[in-house]
């Protein structure tokens, strides 16, 4: 906070674990998590491909493995003959799905290397396809090319919800917020409160696509507890309004295909079980099945024997519901049955409950079958959703574990609540780093916080800064949201601004994050659009101070604009810098093209113009070096700590003499937002060229400036020395300084075979790495798609090693540049 002149340290998940001695929970314990990461392509599915020594035509292809955006494939006709597979990148390669040939006259012909294998391309053609799954069109063509399957449900798509507290019912919702498929859901007809939202895993049973209701024969109208505010007329009004509107907001069918199938219950009313409130699971209670709905679902009725009960405390449930349990479960497993409310005495007596009620308890063959083989162990760390709270999401510790089950105390809630009881399937846990992976705010432990705040140096520019909810004398009085236009003498409305994924993003941006942001943002108020839109490319930066530094406002120029304060963090420190935004709609496009030119990516990478399908400056054909000498500023600038008087960039100092330790991370995955331990900018990638500020001399920062002047002194590069284990983190004495020398080829790199990739490495010092390319059969095309974050994400290196390996590869992209590129 400004005025307070302080600022929390970020919560680091490396040290805490070290701190407290525990561990993490396995990864692969949250399947629905790797469930949400599948990029929607799967081994055995087919494909068409444009054969390489023809590109005219083309041939059906099988996908051997997937690794992010990058394919396996083989040509059908190889059999199990492994030498002709070869890797493509499914944002850049001729790729579509089956019967796209057919459909726009296109050429299916056999490729040179098995044409005598198949002496009857037809016939050959009826039988590997018969039967066959074609890869998803939708991921391999229009504006879903290449992306996550997830990413489909963006902001504005609609689904439906089943009532899960009333009856069997639905009612259509829209997506608010998708993070990492964990969905913010708002009722349709309530879109100007959010009163009534939930948070709700993309793959839970009780969530739909539109017109799920109709199709099984359920009621679709709103649930009660929203049914008052608004006439039956208007409700039935909104319904026809989604219908109408249905195409647009849909969402693919086959993003639910992993969601699990609800079977079969044998459940009748009047039974007696155990259960825990799924609204406050803090407690098992005896409960009743109060009344079966079909063969699918059925109610359950928390006991409750006061007569003055004002309301009922009842669900939905289903045959693999969680949190249903035999009569008897709790006292066989050593735990306390809370009597019902209003029961005589405090120990509870099953005999003598069910002879009073004169009911029969349900039998064991009624519930799912209990595992202990999950991977979770107590005293075991995790992220979970605070049921009291669903906005958030705390840090969990296992204190309890029985049969499919976890008691989890949740640190850090706003308010603390008793250890609550959870599946282990629950799509309410997550593993160590998911919120920093998906950019969500993971509440840290009250005692990470105290004693460590930071003081900050607050320099504010001479220069009025105004709110950003002020932007004319007349709008001193309107509330605003950033989702709402504003109209002033037609000046102040900012249209749309959209995030074009296809276009080259420079050298600052990480085109990983950026391919995650959303389409688009507003419409809405200029200031308070473009500065969401800065943040966003702030946080998808490889290094955010970096580009905050080059978005701040020289303070010796003229100010066209406004001022806005926008934040940056960076390796556990914290930046501000006052960047100006235009005010007026008309200024918008100017102030977009010339914002991505000065980051020196594509004038369309952001702005008021959708690309959609090619980029009118033809950015995805040019070269990074040459992309940067047409668009870029050819700069070679070291950006130390801000001088004096000259800077409007604040930092949040860290404490003299203590130096960050350099970590393991627990959670390395496909979306990595941001970090605050490591350097993640790419081997090879322009912006490695310099420190941050002097503090920072001591990372370890790979850098290889292709723009550079090549008479200059050759840099040394610190690397990381390793062993033949790649998991061991490397130690201060193993790591040395080496010499980068220019690499000269004898062969053009694209002709390279897995045999000469391997020979190529055992020559480098990653001798070890070689037998993983052996294994995985990484060929000389492959070895050129290949970065650090895929590097890191495939082969399971730390960072060290893997900015080792990217190094060579460097090397190696580069001389193919110089000796072999037209």
């Amino acid at each position: 906070d400004a005025a307070s002149g302080v600022e929390d340290v970020e919560f680091n998940w490396d040290e805490y674990l070290e701190d407290t001695g525990a561990v993490a929970a396995p990864h692969g314990s949250f399947k629905h998590v790797d469930t949400s990461l599948q990029n929607g392509f799967a081994p055995g599915m087919k494909l068409e491909v444009a054969v390489k020594s023809d590109q005219n035509t083309y041939w059906v292809a099988t996908i051997i493995t997937t690794c992010g955006q990058l394919l396996l494939l083989r040509y059908d006709g190889y059999g199990e003959d492994r030498k002709a597979d070869f890797w493509c990148d499914i944002m850049t390669a001729d790729l579509h799905p089956i019967g796209w040939c057919e459909q726009n006259k296109k050429i299916l012909k056999v490729p040179e290397g098995i044409k005598d294998k198949i002496p009857d391309q037809e016939e050959f053609l009826q039988q590997v396809l018969k039967g066959a799954c074609s890869a998803p069109a939708n991921l391999l063509e229009g504006l879903h090319r290449g992306k996550n399957p997830l990413d489909l449900i963006a902001p504005g798509s609609r689904l439906e919800l089943q009532n899960f507290r009333d009856s069997l019912e639905a009612w259509i919702v829209n997506v608010v917020e998708n993070v990492g498929g964990r969905l913010k859901l708002r009722y349709e007809g309530l879109e100007d409160s959010d009163k009534f939202d939930q948070w709700i895993f993309y793959l839970d049973p009780f969530l739909h696509q539109v017109g799920w209701a109709t199709q099984n024969g359920y009621n679709l109208q709103p649930p009660l507890a929203i049914r008052s505010l608004k006439s039956e007329t208007v409700w039935q009004e909104i319904l026809k309004k989604v219908k109408e509107e249905e195409e647009d907001s849909s969402v693919p069918t086959d993003l639910f295909k992993d969601k699990p199938v609800v079977g079969v219950h044998s459940f009748s009313e009047g039974m007696k079980l155990e259960a825990v409130d799924p609204m406050a699971p803090f407690v098992i209670s005896p409960a009743t099945v109060l009344k079966v709905y079909n063969e699918k679902y059925f109610m359950i009725e928390i006991d409750d024997l006061r007569p003055e009960r004002a309301s009922s405390q009842s669900y939905i449930c289903h045959v693999n519901s969680a949190g249903i349990f035999p009569v008897q479960w709790s006292l066989k497993n050593g735990l306390h049955l809370s009597p019902p409310p209003g029961y005589p005495g405090q120990d509870f007596d099953w005999a003598d409950y069910l002879k009073q009620c004169g009911a029969e308890a349900a039998p064991q063959s009624c519930f799912p079958a209990l595992t202990s083989d999950h991977g979770f162990k107590e005293n075991m760390k995790l992220e979970a959703v605070n049921p009291v709270d669903p906005e958030e999401v705390c840090i969990a510790t296992v204190t309890k574990l029985k049969d499919s089950y976890l008691w989890l105390q949740l640190d850090g809630s706003k308010k603390p609540v008793p250890d609550c009881i959870v599946s282990v399937e629950s799509m309410n846990i997550f593993p160590v780093g998911w919120c920093e992976t998906n950019g969500y705010q993971l509440r840290p432990p009250r005692k990470a916080i105290v004693n460590k705040q930071k003081k900050i140096a607050v320099v504010q520019p001479e220069k009025q800064i105004l709110s950003s909810r002020t932007v004319h004398e007349g709008l001193k009085n309107q509330e605003l949201n950033s989702s709402d236009p504003v109209v002033i003498n037609g000046k102040y409305c900012c249209p749309k601004i959209y995030f074009n994924h296809r276009c080259f993003s420079g050298p600052y941006l990480n085109k990983g994050r950026i391919a995650e942001l959303p389409q688009s943002v507003g419409p809405g108020n200029c200031v308070l659009v473009l500065k969401e839109v800065l943040t966003l490319l702030i946080n998808a930066a490889y290094k955010p101070s970096r580009v905050l530094r080059e978005l701040q406002l020289d303070e010796e120029a003229a100010w066209h604009g406004h001022g806005e304060t926008l934040k940056a963090k960076y390796k556990g420190k914290s930046y501000r810098a006052t960047v100006e935004v235009v005010r007026t709609a008309d200024r918008v496009a100017d102030f977009c093209r010339k914002t991505c030119i000065k980051l020196e990516c594509c004038p369309n990478l952001f702005g008021p113009q959708m690309v959609l399908d090619k980029c009118s400056e033809n950015c995805s054909v040019l070269t990074k070096t040459k992309y940067t000498h047409y668009y870029g500023k050819r700069k070679n600038k070291r950006i130390g700590r801000p001088p004096g008087g000259h800077s409007n960039l604040e930092v949040a100092m860290k404490k003299p003499n203590k130096r960050r330790k350099r970590r393991k991370h627990f959670f390395v995955h496909k979306k990595k937002r941001s970090s605050t331990s490591v350097d993640n900018s790419p081997a090879g990638s322009p912006q490695g060229s310099g420190g941050e500020e002097e503090d920072d001399q001591d990372e370890s920062v790979l850098s290889h400036s292709l723009t550079q002047d090549r008479d200059k002194q050759k840099r040394k590069l610190r690397t990381f020395s390793f062993s033949d284990d790649e998991n061991k983190p490397p130690s201060p004495k193993e790591i040395k300084m080496e010499v980068a020398e220019k690499l000269q080829l004898d062969s053009n790199p694209l002709e390279w075979s897995v045999a000469d990739v391997v020979r190529f490495l055992k020559s480098t010092d990653c001798a070890p790495l070689a037998r993983i390319f052996l294994d995985q059969e990484i060929d000389g095309q492959a070895l050129l798609l290949l970065t650090l974050p895929t590097v890191q994400e495939c082969m399971d290196l730390k960072l060290g090693p893997a900015i080792k390996l990217c190094h060579h590869i460097e090397r190696v992209k580069l001389a193919f540049y110089q000796q072999f590129a037209n």
